[in-house]
């Protein structure tokens, strides 16, 4: 009799639930896109209940869909979900949120991100391997609730992510039960202790967020609850099914793509482009400050890495297929420019596109989103090419920096949505002077979370044994060594253009905003 394990992904631009059966098959799946909202510059908003909304509704898509097809959906043994590991919202007492639920899209704390980096400590760096404050760390947002929620400085009782959130829920847990799992907790970016996995008291103290209103410290495969009677009638699934402590994203991601030891790389195609290098810990040349990359924990025991990331990266690619060209409810509409796109030549007739669409990063920080050199012969097939471009001449700089600390770059990993863009794969090939290659399941961070709930519940004996053999090639792209050699050379303008002749242009064009 086949057995089966539910999981879902609470990302960015979208909620993706599935049920995969104990061969690691996906029967059934749901996918809806959530609401972003820009009440000011810089800020970007979510609604954490929107989360627990669709992931309801895809349980509920998915048990249906499940009995159509005469599968037994009493046979799923556990449910397991990741979200985004740079974003928290504020609950009450009982475990609902009174904040706007903010992310890494959001730059809103640029000013405290400054203030807190003035006091140049260096228990950052020490005891997370982040040495420097960031707009995209909830520590931030944690700080910035405290100070400018009136709501949550009177009710507020836990600072929690959007996947534990929808699991609590799930499980009818409230604020003293919330939790969030060791990798996820890596996401803070500050406030915690990397290695030891657990709260640091000094590091809380200074930033001045109250210890009792982080959540409890759990391993992903925990079970931390039962789904309650009110949502298994809702969603029409049995009550009392295990529900586990949830992961990062981020995390997932990088499993999904192999990436389980030191040394491997990683591309996460997402919403927030990120390109991640495991370790075996904290690498001080990558761990100083100014060096603009983050560190984290894996969800399994003793992985580490360090990820550098454009924060519109893929959000990018939305914006101009919604924005630009109009095609919102179209995601079929990617393929189509992909097409067309192919016809233009690497350097995109010298077109550039700067992705910096909700604010720079480092040491550009007024720098804005742009178009640059077009003429009259420009179209749309050349700005996508030029967006596509763009991520490709901001990854170039975080790949020098690795390679620099002795990183091997030969062969890169490319998941998530971005990956099915083999223009774009070759594109990155070429770019980064590195074999890129894509996996047969490129999205793999939900069949992820089933492979952690088979093992959460003892149908799996060796997690890291059963997550390698689900692994499997598509493709594989080689650098071309006349673009690599030609991408070099517009890295080199591209570069000395935005972080020198530019820089007055966008303090000229902060004045206009």
């Amino acid at each position: 009799m086949s057995q089966y394990y539910l999981g879902f992904d609470a990302g960015t631009q979208s909620v993706k639930v599935a049920v995969y059966d104990e061969n690691m098959n996906c029967i059934v799946s749901f996918s809806a896109p959530t609401t972003l909202t820009y009440p000011e510059p810089g800020w970007v908003s979510m609604d954490v209940d929107e989360y627990l909304a669709l992931t309801i509704k895809g349980m509920k898509e998915c048990a249906s869909l499940m009995k159509e097809k005469g599968l037994d959906v009493t046979k799923i043994k556990s449910i397991m979900g990741d979200g985004i590991i740079c974003g928290i919202c504020g609950v009450d007492k009982d475990g609902n949120a009174i904040t706007p639920y903010i992310n890494y899209l959001d730059s809103r704390t640029k000013d405290d991100v400054d203030l807190v980096n003035s006091w140049d400590l260096d228990i950052f760096g020490k005891e997370t391997g982040n040495p420097e404050a960031n707009c995209m760390f909830p520590a931030m947002f944690a700080r910035w609730f405290l100070k400018n929620i009136e709501g949550f400085k009177e009710n507020g009782a836990k600072f929690i992510h959007d996947a534990p959130y929808v699991l609590a829920h799930l499980a009818g847990l409230s604020a003293k039960d919330m939790f969030i799992d060791w990798g996820t907790m890596s996401g803070w970016g500050l406030g915690y202790k990397v290695e030891e996995k657990c709260w640091s008291k000094e590091q809380l103290d200074l930033l001045g967020i109250p210890e009792e209103m982080m959540p409890r410290i759990v391993k992903p495969w925990d079970i931390i609850g039962h789904l309650t009677e009110e949502i298994a009638q809702e969603t029409g699934l049995p009550a009392g099914i295990p529900i586990c402590g949830g992961a990062g994203d981020t995390m997932q991601s990088m499993i999904g793509s192999g990436n389980m030891k030191p040394g491997q790389a990683v591309d996460v195609a997402g919403t927030c482009s990120m390109f991640c290098v495991s370790t075996k810990g904290i690498i001080p040349e990558l761990s100083k400050k100014g060096a603009g990359l983050v560190f984290n924990s894996g969800s399994l025991p003793d992985t580490y890495f360090y990820w550098g990331y454009i924060r519109t990266g893929g959000l990018a690619l939305r914006w101009f297929k919604d924005n630009i060209c109009k095609k919102a409810e179209d995601d079929n509409y990617y393929r189509v420019l992909e097409e067309d796109a192919r016809k233009v030549p690497a350097g995109s007739d010298g077109v550039l596109f700067l992705p910096y669409l909700t604010g720079g990063i480092n040491d550009i920080p007024d720098a804005v989103g742009c178009f640059l050199n077009m003429t009259m012969d420009t179209d749309q097939a050349t700005l996508w090419h030029a967006v596509l471009e763009a991520i490709g001449y901001d990854y170039m700089e975080i790949t020098d920096l690795y390679r620099s600390a002795g990183i091997d770059l030969s062969r890169i990993t490319i998941t998530e949505g971005g990956s099915r863009d083999n223009m774009w794969n070759q594109m990155k090939a070429d770019m980064l002077d590195s074999r890129t290659v894509t996996l047969e399941n490129a999205a793999g961070a939900v069949m992820t979370n089933c492979m952690f709930g088979a093992y959460a519940v003892g149908d799996v004996d060796n997690i890291t044994e059963a997550l390698s053999g689900n692994i499997h090639l598509k493709n594989v792209f080689e650098p071309s060594r006349e673009n690599v050699e030609f991408y070099r050379k517009q890295y080199e303008k591209k570069t000395h253009l935005v972080k020198n002749t530019m820089k007055e242009a966008f303090e000229i064009l902060k004045e206009l905003r």
